[in-house]
């Protein structure tokens, strides 16, 4: 491929599987993909958190020496994405009372911000902070700066996560030979790839359906209210439906062909059977009640933390993610919400991402949090290119064959001083090069005429 230069290399480390992605930034501000890459990794991470380091560690170094190899470049560090069971937001207020009324200053501001990021959290570490309003008196103000109060004020949204999430994920990536350009919060990268500016401004929520996960962020006036991490995802469908007495791959198999997350009541009961392996056959009522079953019980608690806001969510709920493939979504989350909040499921590329010809990528709605993380990247990942033959330059290298061939009775012993001065009979190679040689040289002066 050649060198090339600025290119970000992005890494989502999810449940089942460990995905790399390259990409060049084009002047218009958009992102050009060049490599796509990914590694299955069961039983290494579980609700997202890493649960094997070893396995881990090996999937990460193949899936990036794929893109080596693709890329034509060595990479030497990445952007990678912080999610898991154990993210989650935390509402701090930090209050200061003055002496008479106060000019507020940022050195002001900046005393309150400090005062948050000292919060100590048991096991836990604050990742990210987001700002909220500013409250004087009665009023609520995104900017105080320049104003006068008594008391003011400040409420931060902490994103918080365990201690050991992303040292895990430090160690892994060193582990694989690599750097750690900078770890990004993934659902946050998500909200800015995926909501556009009004759905942030009016109000919504981003649920994101994972294989084990349902990770769900609320944005109102622009600014992140909350986040969490339900362990609830596609997997537990997939497992709901072993009671069948199938094997997982099976399961998985009957969720996408036969699944839906909702059943009308005045659906037609018409006692269809589906084939099961080694010849059995089962309701497909009774599938479909198990899946909407669960999918019931994972909108419930969706539900349940988008609840505080859903007044001020004007532009309603954006699902996207793995489990969000399942027929009749929007029906089912209608279905508990009421049908206040309108439902969009989440398609196509993202804005600002467009695929070179030839790259393989498959399908592009379960690649969102990759393409958000790669957005987010700002610098070069990628050293020089690795050293190989020009295309034009001629290169002859003897065969293992040919030198056997002027050698079969092996390593030659040293030659004896009489032998030394007898003249020498040229080798198959030998010959074939002088030959070459004389083409070469007869070219030179026949260009030279």
């Amino acid at each position: 491929m050649g060198a090339e230069k600025d290119i970000i290399i992005a890494v989502e480390l999810a449940s089942t599987a460990i995905r790399a992605i390259a990409g060049k930034r084009e002047p218009d501000g958009s992102m050009q993909v060049l490599a796509f890459a990914q590694e299955e990794s069961s039983n290494t991470i579980r609700k997202g958190i890493i649960d094997n380091i070893d396995k881990t560690t090996q999937a990460l170094s193949r899936v990036v020496g794929k893109l080596n190899d693709k890329l034509g470049v060595r990479v030497k560090s990445v952007y990678i994405g912080l999610g898991g069971q154990s993210l989650r937001s935390v509402h701090n207020r930090v209050l200061l009372q003055f002496d008479g009324l106060e000019l507020l200053s940022h050195k002001t501001i900046d005393k309150m911000h400090d005062t948050n990021i000292g919060v100590v959290y048991p096991n836990a570490q604050i990742k990210e902070v987001v700002p909220q309003e500013f409250t004087i008196g009665s009023r609520s103000v995104v900017d105080p700066v320049g104003m006068q109060a008594e008391m003011l004020e400040a409420n931060f949204v902490n994103i918080i996560a365990r201690t050991t999430l992303e040292d895990n994920i430090r160690k892994c990536v060193a582990g694989a030979g690599l750097e750690v350009q900078e770890v990004f919060i993934s659902p946050l990268c998500l909200a800015n790839a995926l909501l556009t500016p009004n759905e942030k401004r009016s109000g919504c929520a981003l649920v994101d359906m994972g294989a084990d996960t349902t990770t769900v962020s609320v944005y109102v006036n622009n600014i992140l209210r909350h986040l969490c991490v339900i362990p609830l995802g596609g997997s537990n469908v997939t497992s709901d439906i072993t009671s069948l007495k199938v094997e997982a791959e099976e399961a998985e198999e009957l969720k996408k062909k036969y699944g839906t997350a909702y059943r009308s009541d005045n659906e037609d009961k018409t006692g269809q059977k589906i084939t099961l392996s080694f010849d059995r056959t089962e309701d497909e009522e009774k599938l479909q009640e198990i899946v909407e079953a669960r999918y019931e019980e994972i909108i419930a608690n969706v539900c349940h933390h988008i609840s505080a806001y859903k007044e001020k969510m004007l532009s309603g709920i954006v699902v996207t993610g793995g489990a969000a493939r399942i027929p009749d979504l929007p029906r089912a989350f209608a279905r508990q919400t009421g049908g206040d909040l309108n439902v969009r499921i989440a398609k196509g590329l993202p804005e600002n991402i467009t695929i070179s010809f030839g790259v393989q990528v498959g399908e592009p709605d379960r690649l969102y949090t990759l393409y958000a993380l790669l957005l987010a990247g700002k610098e070069n990942c990628v050293g020089e290119a690795s050293e190989a033959p020009l295309q034009n330059e001629f290169v002859f290298e003897p065969k293992q064959e040919d030198q056997e061939q002027d050698n079969p009775d092996g390593p030659e012993s040293p030659e004896t001083p009489e032998e030394q001065d007898k003249p020498k009979k040229p080798s198959t190679f030998g010959r074939i090069w002088k030959t070459f040689e004389k083409m070469l040289t007869d070219e030179a002066e026949e260009d030279e005429k």
